[in-house]
């Protein structure tokens, strides 16, 4: 299925304060888009919106063209969300997170395929230790592993480079830009840097108000 996300005059009041007013953005095929900002700009509120996790104050969100509340069964069902939070239990392993994500996004997962993905992340080697063990960033790297086991041509990401090294970073450029190239569609918050900056739009949210 084809991305094909709007927003038009979008808008969203936290507080008794303006986090953003009138913001248009558009997301289709091939499209890598970075959202930047300050801290409390709303980058990660804006996500929320993007994902239906919240209702904009203002605005209109369409999937092909519908209504996002009407249209949220075919829209979930082509996106792949990771949040701020690598959303990993500290008493599961690595493969068994993984497998629970995996079956939660309707995945049924052998586990040959569960093992490709973790060793593509990085953590091969890893797959039968407690999250609970591992690092932040190792941690956060099962939760990205999902990018290569859920195929969904939308991805919307919250702050994917989070605590991950270099190794994994260069590993996560490659990807997204690979998934854009392949078609699909990424929308991102992050302070990292680019180094694909030739392949990647920016919002730039301004200061809250």
């Amino acid at each position: 299925m084809k991305v094909s996300l709007r927003a038009s005059r979008l808008a969203c009041e936290r507080d008794d304060r303006w986090l953003f007013r009138a913001l248009d953005l558009r997301v289709e095929d091939g499209d890598i888009l970075r959202i930047e900002g300050a801290n409390g700009s709303g980058k990660t509120t804006l996500l929320k919106l993007l994902t239906g996790q919240l209702p904009p104050t203002e605005g209109r969100i369409e999937w092909h063209g519908e209504p996002l509340a009407r249209s949220r069964e075919a829209f979930l069902s082509q996106l792949l969300y990771v949040g701020h939070a690598p959303g990993v239990s500290a008493a599961l392993t690595a493969q068994e997170s993984l497998a629970w994500a995996a079956a939660m996004a309707g995945v049924r997962a052998p586990v040959s395929d569960l093992e490709r993905a973790l060793e593509a992340v990085g953590l091969a080697g890893f797959e039968d230790i407690p999250a609970r063990q591992l690092s932040a960033g190792q941690q956060r790297r099962i939760a990205l592993a999902r990018l290569e086991l859920v195929p969904r041509p939308l991805w919307i990401l919250d702050e994917p480079f989070t605590a991950i090294d270099r190794e994994g970073v260069a590993w996560l450029e490659q990807r997204l830009v690979a998934h854009g190239d392949a078609g699909g569609a990424v929308v991102m918050t992050t302070h990292h840097t680019f180094h694909a900056n030739g392949r990647v739009d920016s919002l730039l949210l301004g200061e809250p108000a």
